[in-house]
Order: structure tokens, then C-alpha cells, then sequence
């Protein structure tokens, strides 16, 4: 679980309560359930017209994801250096099939990584290897990045679909006031909850899912930039301590990878 997520969802679903029980005990005047469908529900409609199905239902999916922990941390990229100077030793001491045992378990588990080395394995250059895993990089990025698309187009509605239904409450609020102008006021209320609900929906909820769906993916791709850099310089037959400083210069100093403090194992 992504903590930091978790608390600050929490936090301002907290700060919104406590503003409205600051100015008033009533609270049940902020829930009003037409206002709630108009905006969730006409959002998505929109998007169902907007976008396939799937992709739609993809982006839909991503919300409950954003509260899961990230897939990619820091150390982990040191550790993405340490394997691949680790295979470059295996190479240097008895050729790149000694990596073959590796590739097949890492294939299991990192899709990517696992082309990658079999890249390596099949005898393809440094060059011809970068190519094809930033096309790989490049083409899963834009397609992982679709329902960060379809979130910001859902975030944009969402604030219209509440004017939408504000606008349909004072239309009912002013086609009743000659009968009953002293429900002028709670009408006026209950018709400007629609535009409440269709911000809060965009900004405290949409929007941010958005956002953070994008910053995990690039940190993804970074990560597979980082990797495929390494293997092509590995099928180029580099020394390690070159491809521990090539790939090294992609990251922050505090987290390098440093082949003097790490054991090598062949």
C-alpha cells in the first residue's frame, strides 16, 4: 500500500469536513444525490463516448492502483546496475552464454529485461540492441500512458457536468419560487452543489490519479532506459567498471552502484 497516498486522500477528505463543520452543524445540506450522479455519471458517459470501452475501463482501474505501492524505488535501480555489471563479469570470464541461466529466470519475471538479455544472448550488436529496447521502451510507455490521457479528459468534464447540474437545479429552484420564494435560498444552495461536487471530483480525485499514474510510468521508462543502455553496452562486450560508469551517470550520486564495495560473483 502506498502510504503517502493513502494520507493524503485522507487529509483532504479531513480538511473538507472540518471547513464544513467549522461553518456549520448541518452538513447533510452538502449531499444532495442528482448533483452525484449528474457529474459521475455524465462524466463517464462523455468518456464512454470519447474513448473505447476498454481503454475506458483500464483508466477506471488505475484509481484503485495509485493506492498500491510503486513498483519502482530508488534501490532498485542501483540493483538494476549491480545485475547487469554482475553479467558483464559473467561474460568477461566465460562468454555470454554463462548468462543463459539467468535470462530464463529473469524472463518469468521481468518481461522487458528478459527480451532484453535474450538480445544479448542472440549476438546482436550494442546498436541494434539499444534500438529495439527503446522502441520497446517508447511504444509501451505511449501505450501505458493512455488511461493518463483518458483521466485528464474525465478531470476536464467533471467541473462542466456540475454546471450542468447547477444549472438544472435553478431552473427547478426559479420555476418554484413564485409559489414558495422562501425556498429561494436552500434552492440556491442545492443548485451550487453541482458545481462543488464536479471540482472536488476533478481536483480531489481524478486529476491526481492522473498525475500520479504518469510519474510512475516515467519513472518505468527511466528505469528501462537505464537497463537498455546496459545491455547494449553488455552485448558490445564493455568492462564492467565502464558499464558500471556508463549507467551510473544516469543516477543520482547517492544511489551509484560501486563495484569496489560490492562482492563480484561469477
Amino acid at each position: 500500500m502506498s502510504l503517502p497516498t493513502v494520507i493524503g486522500f485522507v487529509l483532504s477528505l479531513m480538511l473538507l469536513l472540518v471547513s464544513i463543520l467549522e461553518l456549520t452543524t448541518n452538513f447533510k445540506i452538502f449531499l444532495h444525490l442528482s448533483g452525484i450522479a449528474m457529474v459521475i455519471g455524465g462524466t463517464l458517459a462523455a468518456t464512454l463516448v470519447a474513448y473505447e470501452a476498454r481503454y475506458v475501463k483500464a483508466a477506471l482501474g488505475t484509481l484503485k492502483s495509485i493506492f498500491s505501492s510503486p513498483k519502482m524505488t530508488r534501490d532498485m535501480l542501483t540493483n538494476e546496475v549491480a545485475r547487469i555489471v554482475r553479467w558483464a563479469y559473467m561474460v568477461q570470464k566465460s562468454g555470454v552464454q554463462a548468462v543463459e541461466s539467468d535470462a530464463k529466470s529473469v524472463k518469468g519475471q521481468d518481461a522487458f529485461l528478459g527480451f532484453g538479455i535474450n538480445l544479448v544472448i542472440s549476438g546482436y550488436t550494442g546498436a541494434e540492441v539499444r534500438q529495439m529496447l527503446e522502441n520497446q521502451i517508447e511504444t509501451a510507455f505511449q501505450r501505458h500512458t493512455v488511461p493518463v490521457e483518458i483521466l485528464k479528459y474525465m478531470a476536464s468534464n467533471a467541473p462542466a457536468f456540475g454546471m450542468i447540474a447547477t444549472l438544472i437545479g435553478l431552473v427547478v429552484m426559479l420555476d418554484s419560487m413564485g409559489s414558495d420564494p422562501s425556498g429561494l435560498g436552500a434552492g440556491m444552495a442545492v443548485g451550487l452543489l453541482g458545481t462543488l461536487y464536479g471540482v472536488l471530483f476533478a481536483r480531489l480525485a481524478i486529476m491526481p490519479a492522473a498525475e500520479k499514474v504518469h510519474q510512475r510510468e516515467s519513472i518505468l521508462r527511466f528505469r528501462n532506459l537505464l537497463v537498455a543502455e546496459g545491455l547494449a553496452l553488455l552485448a558490445d562486450r564493455r568492462n564492467p567498471r565502464f558499464i558500471q560508469d556508463a549507467m551510473n551517470s544516469f543516477l543520482d550520486y547517492s544511489i551509484h552502484f560501486d563495484i569496489d564495495k560490492a562482492p563480484k560473483k561469477a
